[in-house]
């Protein structure tokens, strides 16, 4: 139960450091599109979800390889 516990605390540290550091610190707004016509417009930033995305998957391999 405390292999869990500190498992827990470890994944609750690592998914907030690495939100609060995929912030930026200054807010310049969003990109401006280019203006030729060829060009496609910029595509979406990858946002915080895939992160929690990761350490979730992370987290239930984890989990899964304590039980075996």
């Amino acid at each position: 139960m405390r292999k869990i516990t500190k498992l827990i605390v470890v994944f609750i540290l690592v998914s907030s450091s690495a939100v609060c550091f995929a912030q930026v610190g200054k807010d310049n707004g969003p990109p401006v599109p280019s203006t030729v016509e060829g060009t496609p417009p910029p595509g979406l930033p990858i946002d915080g979800g895939l992160t929690f995305l990761i350490a979730a998957g992370a987290y239930y391999g984890i989990k899964k390889s304590i039980r075996k």
